[in-house]
């Protein structure tokens, strides 16, 4: 037995679905039903109980679940202990990004924080929210700015930054090139370039609800992860896309960005930018970092 195993344990438990459980452990689902039954052999009897529509504990696994909880958090605890002494001697700062905050935020933030602690050293890591998490929890991140899921894990807070909002791209010979602002009613027919839902939940669903609020479907031409790859697919006219607006920073030629117009209601152009962290711990340059930001919030929003 060993810790893997009742982190895969635990994950499948707290999610009862093995994708998604695979993915807080960023291992493939295959991998991770591996170590599960790993586990059961060792133990002698099974934990999970599976079927091809759902997926529950079996009594002797609810029985066992807060004692490999405990286990799991204990042994993150460990880690995050012996990295701090280890690092007590260099002070360092993890920080995590999903592309938009790397962009916008991140540079500007940096500046000012080293300005007012130079002996810092600041590691950053951009990557996608779904992978941000994880890291947070197991302790290989100290603060992460990440779009706030839909369902949020108890374990971390969540801090509200700001809005991000949204703009359409279109090919610099397209009809609306010239245009100084468009409607989600003038995309109606046109084909669109949308991110992945399962990496870019957030981005994908913005597309779909705006085209909902205006009572449209929207024709999604093609699916693409990164937003360079998606500007790039626009400048080869397979499609439009709404994008978060620092992604007009993007040196890509062959494309024009135009503020994209909403009615005030439940569905707005924006996309949310949160810090996240795990709840109930003390960094004190974590909270210096957060007291940086907090103090030049206006002025980042404005441009990030």
């Amino acid at each position: 037995m060993d810790l893997r195993q009742l982190q895969c344990f635990v994950a499948v438990a707290d999610s009862l679905h093995f994708g998604r459980a695979a993915q807080s452990l960023e291992m493939l689902p295959a991998s991770l039903g591996r170590h599960l039954r790993l586990l059961e052999e060792e133990v002698g009897a099974p934990l999970v109980a599976r079927t091809t529509r759902s997926v529950s504990l079996t009594p002797l696994g609810a029985d066992l679940l807060e004692e490999a909880r405990d286990i799991v958090e204990r042994a993150a605890q460990f880690e995050q202990r012996a990295r701090a002494r280890n690092e007590q001697s260099s002070p360092v700062l993890r920080v995590g990004a999903i592309d938009s905050a790397a962009t916008g935020l991140i540079p500007q933030l940096l500046q000012r924080f080293h300005e007012a602690l130079p002996h810092v050293e600041v590691r950053l890591l951009e990557q996608k929210t779904v992978r941000l998490l994880p890291r947070l929890l197991s302790g290989r991140l100290d603060v992460a700015f990440v779009r706030p899921p839909e369902h949020q894990d108890p374990r971390l807070v969540f801090r509200h930054l700001f809005y991000e909002s949204a703009v359409v791209v279109v090919p610099d010979s397209h009809r609306l090139a010239e245009a100084a602002s468009v409607r989600v009613e003038d995309l109606a027919e046109e084909p669109l370039i949308v991110p992945d839902r399962y990496s870019r939940p957030h981005s994908h669903d913005l597309t779909i609800k705006l085209f909902l609020g205006a009572g449209l479907t929207a024709r999604i031409a093609q699916i693409a992860e990164e937003k360079q790859t998606i500007v790039s697919l626009v400048a080869s006219g397979i499609g439009l896309a709404i994008v978060p607006r620092w992604t007009s920073r993007l040196a890509i030629a062959g494309v024009r960005f135009i503020p994209l117009e909403v009615e005030s209601g439940p569905v707005q152009n924006r996309l949310q930018l949160a810090a996240a962290w795990v709840r109930g711990t003390r960094d004190p340059l974590r909270e210096a970092l957060l007291e940086t930001l907090k103090a030049n919030i206006e002025t980042i929003a404005e441009t990030a």
